[in-house]
């Protein structure tokens, strides 16, 4: 489990004005080093196709059962267990059995170089947009030092909850800071509310962690 906890500030049902809200909170703490990974959960092969189509340079991995190429040489493996991009993808239908859902992915990018495109492509399967690597200012008045490894903004697409298992019609933009629990109450949570306010959010909901 990840030691961040993200707290949902925006829903809307266009996909546009939800990148345009993520990036604003996005902006507010980026820096140097800061990175986004793209991530879409495909349910069936036409979904797959289509999407190589529109971001070829994805990364497609098909699902696993587990212990199925224990001791496998990973060149007698098929390509959609080991991962391959779009042009490299098998034509037949029958490769994707037992394979689906196929996710999609790409991984550590410059900021601004995919999630317009991205965005796009993604269409009605469920995915997320997360900007890493960012930086949290300090929030003295609270008594909240700045926030450096457990600073993401997180944009998710056709779901509200980071499994990505339950679909929903609009989208929702999450802000990251580090879990703290005490006496059973999350402690930073006045710190992601503060955060938001920043930027003209308000949080709209509990937290959500993986």
């Amino acid at each position: 489990m990840s030691n961040d906890v993200a707290y949902p500030v925006f829903r809307t049902p266009d996909p546009a004005l939800a990148l345009s809200t993520a990036r604003r909170l996005m902006e507010f703490g980026r820096c140097e080093h800061s990175e986004v990974s793209v991530y879409a959960e495909l349910p069936s092969v036409a979904e797959v196709r289509r999407m190589a189509k529109e971001l070829p340079e994805g990364w497609f991995r098909g699902q696993e059962e587990h212990g199925e190429y224990d001791g496998v040489p990973l060149e007698e493996c098929p390509v959609l267990v080991v991962g391959v991009q779009g042009p490299g993808l098998p034509p037949d239908t029958a490769s994707y059995d037992r394979r689906l859902p196929v996710e999609c992915s790409l991984l550590d990018l410059p900021v601004g170089s995919i999630e317009d495109a991205f965005t796009a492509a993604i269409g009605p399967n469920t995915g997320e947009i997360t900007w890493e690597t960012l930086c949290w200012p300090d929030a003295p008045e609270l008594g909240f030092r700045g926030e450096h490894k457990h600073s993401e903004v997180t944009l998710l697409l056709n779901t509200h909850t980071r499994h990505l298992h339950e679909p929903a019609d609009d989208h929702t933009v999450l802000v990251h800071v580090r879990s703290a629990i005490f006496d059973g109450h999350q402690v930073n949570a006045p710190y992601a509310h503060w955060i938001a306010e920043q930027v003209g959010l308000t949080v709209i909901g509990p937290g959500q962690r993986l």
